[in-house]
């Protein structure tokens, strides 16, 4: 599985109605799960980023889907960053030469 970084924002429409956000919280839980992922990590945040998750895929174009996914329900805008674990991160640290 690859592991994903995804930095979230409501949108206007998202923020109007937040009190339903642990809802579509659970839901989006459920529909990266269909698609064979997970959520591994949630957190409300401060600062530039309302929400940010850390989530599983099998690959890019899951993740992509899922993203694309959640935009389509206007609720909140994301951006998601693929992470490398230090395994991998020394992996090519180690193949610099």
């Amino acid at each position: 599985m690859t592991t994903y970084i995804v930095l979230l924002n409501w949108t206007d429409q998202g923020v109007r109605s937040v009190k339903e956000s642990p809802r579509r919280l659970d839901a989006a839980k459920k529909q990266l799960q269909e698609m064979g992922g997970s959520f591994k990590h949630f957190f409300l945040t401060m600062g530039d980023h309302d929400m940010v998750a850390v989530c599983e895929a099998p690959d890019d174009a899951v993740m992509a889907r899922f993203a694309l996914t959640l935009g389509m329900g206007g609720n909140v805008r994301s951006r998601t960053l693929k992470a490398f674990p230090e395994a991998a991160y020394r992996e090519i640290m180690a193949s610099l030469g």
